[in-house]
């Protein structure tokens, strides 16, 4: 069975850059199809982001109510520690990301967006061909193309994909917590879901082939971080290669030599790359930057009326910004002017604990010929944070011109930070200056006062600290 439908936007791809193009595009009176070969959201919604943080948040609950075993903590007390049913956890994770597969199939029809599901490969930059399910066809001609095709994990030469060899899409599917859990790659994938599967209680080592954790973030955001990993027994191994797993053993290399770990399954974290495979790149007239399609500041590529949004065109690899990308070239189609120039992308690591920030850290904008003022809170001095059990470690920073005092990177480390960001990319985004922070009334107890007198500490006059 064959179809065909013209129509005046086709996007590629459902993630979070392509279904708000397309939503976007609808609220615009464009008539817009969008093509997706899995369930709509893409990865961040159907097994990265969202059910990644629903997993570390049951982690998370379940390492709580073990403190409460015994003698108990806060005056709560629980006569038998508590079992932990990842089977269970893992269901009820399915359930979220099914409510919000929903809403987005939802907001799409409202958008009157024609989804057309299967495996879209180009004739060209106008046109292609969709394979569905039970060998249908579908023809579609477009005015505007986005690709919006996201990314995938990256395999290691001698750690393909299968078996107990795990992506991290394959963990976030486990059933049962393994026992011996190697994590291969210290990024902020494997940190997280480390950690979340040691607080399930298995027993974790993290092999990093270079000699930093998390080496998105400074040393001083990631200490906390290695002291909780320290204290919770998860070994961390530096320069370590992993070389290929068999008979439940991970072959390592170190400058000392091989060594062989024992574990029941390995996690690999390396890293993602994008999606330009499988569905006729090679058949549109396009110029690559890398591994990337490039684009220019409004995402447009070397073909005409062809753009490309999100993961598929570079750094940094993250849900909001291909969103913010997406719903800029539904405008740009429909005739607004504009382009992507951020001041700044906030990103966030849900480890334990927390790292969130946007902007420029102190060491990157002295690299950048700045002269840098820099304001530090502890969370310890914060009423709010000592009440949730966040004090124990993590401060808010803020980093601003010597010269204006405006204000250049917001970064914090400690439980429940992540919650912070819009304010701190919002004071970037703005061109707030530390006179601006200073002056604002925050809420008392709130974790947003660290905020405020961290621009207090970097005028010279912190209050509480």
């Amino acid at each position: 069975m064959s179809d065909a439908l013209s129509t005046q936007v086709l996007v590629v791809g459902g993630g979070p850059g392509g279904y708000v193009a397309a939503i976007r595009a609808g609220q615009l009176g464009l008539k817009t199809v969008l093509v997706d070969a899995d369930q709509l959201g893409g990865t961040c919604l159907i097994r990265g982001c969202i059910p990644s943080k629903a997993l570390i948040h049951a982690a998370s609950k379940f390492e709580s109510l073990q403190q409460h075993v015994g003698d108990g903590a806060l005056g709560i007390r629980l006569p038998q520690a508590p079992e932990f049913d990842l089977g269970g956890a893992v269901h009820w994770k399915n359930g979220i990301v099914q409510k919000l597969n929903g809403g987005v199939a939802g907001l799409l029809k409202k958008a009157r967006v024609q989804v057309v599901s299967g495996w879209a490969r180009f004739e060209d930059g106008k046109s292609c061909i969709v394979e569905g399910d039970g060998g249908t066809t579908t023809h579609i001609q477009a005015e505007h193309t986005i690709i919006a095709t996201g990314s995938l994990p990256v395999e290691l030469p001698g750690l393909p994909f299968g078996g107990d060899v795990l992506s991290s899409t394959d963990a976030l599917a486990l059933r049962a917590v393994p026992k011996r859990l190697v994590v291969v790659g210290a990024g902020y994938i494997g940190m997280e879901l480390g950690i979340a599967f040691r607080k399930m209680g298995a027993e974790v080592t993290v092999v990093e082939a270079t000699d930093r954790m998390l080496p998105s973030y400074d040393a001083d955001l990631v200490k906390p971080v290695q002291g909780w990993c320290r204290k919770q027994g998860i070994d961390v191994r530096f320069e370590t290669r992993a070389l290929g797993y068999a008979d439940g053993q991970l072959t390592v290399e170190t400058a000392a030599g091989q060594e062989q770990l024992p574990c029941d399954k390995v996690l690999v974290t390396v890293g993602r790359r994008p999606n330009t495979q499988g569905w006729g790149l090679d058949r549109l007239v396009i110029d690559m930057n890398g591994p990337f399609i490039k684009v220019n500041d409004s995402c447009q590529t070397s073909m005409r009326k062809v753009w490309a949004i999100g993961d598929v065109v570079g750094e940094p690899m993250l849900a909001h910004k291909a969103s913010a990308q997406g719903e800029m070239v539904a405008e740009i189609i429909a005739g607004q002017r504009r382009k992507f120039d951020p001041a700044a992308i906030p990103a966030v690591c849900f480890t334990e604990p927390e790292i969130a920030g946007a902007g420029l850290s102190p060491d990157e904008a002295r690299a950048a010929g700045l002269d840098v003022v820099v304001g530090h809170f502890p969370l310890a001095a914060n009423g709010r944070a000592l009440t949730m059990e966040a004090g124990n470690s993590g401060f808010v920073r803020v980093t601003a011109r010597s010269d204006n005092h405006l204000i250049v990177g917001v970064h914090a480390v400690g439980a429940h930070v992540s919650e912070l960001t819009g304010a701190f990319v919002q004071a970037i985004e703005m061109g707030a200056v530390l006179e601006d922070l200073a002056g604002i009334i925050q809420v008392h107890p709130t974790m947003s006062e660290s905020f405020h007198e961290a621009a207090l500490a970097a005028l010279g006059h912190a209050i509480h600290a």
